[in-house]
């Protein structure tokens, strides 16, 4: 139960962090940092965690079902990611650093692969 309070708590602070550089990036009129993407999604990992710290505990074959399925399912909405990513650079839609793509794709793969989790251990 600790745990899942800590999760929590790191969440919420996460969340403020986010929040606090968004905001400044608003009252500078500029787009906000890159890193501001990770810290979202680690914000999203918590929360996750802190919904299946508690069936997660126990590793039985439910917890070892609900992972491997997960990944099976980010692996695809990967490889969506990265057809997107290559359509909008070949387009030039939006004019992107390597750094901003490997950002992008690192918290793509984040928040994809906990959200899955949650998601089937919601339906499972």
């Amino acid at each position: 139960m600790v745990l899942k309070r800590m999760y929590i708590v790191m969440g919420v602070l996460g969340l403020l962090l986010t929040g606090g550089m968004i905001l400044l990036a608003v009252m500078a009129k500029a787009a906000p940092a890159p890193m501001v993407y990770i810290i979202l999604s680690l914000t999203v990992m918590c929360f996750c965690l802190a919904y299946l710290y508690p069936q997660f505990k126990q590793k039985d074959e439910r917890t070892t079902y609900i992972r491997q399925k997960g990944m099976f399912i980010s692996y695809f909405a990967l490889l969506f990611y990265y057809f997107i990513l290559m359509t909008i650079i070949q387009f030039e839609l939006l004019t992107l650093t390597a750094m901003d793509v490997l950002y992008i794709l690192c918290s793509l793969t984040i928040i994809t692969v906990f959200l899955s989790w949650v998601i089937l251990a919601r339906q499972i």
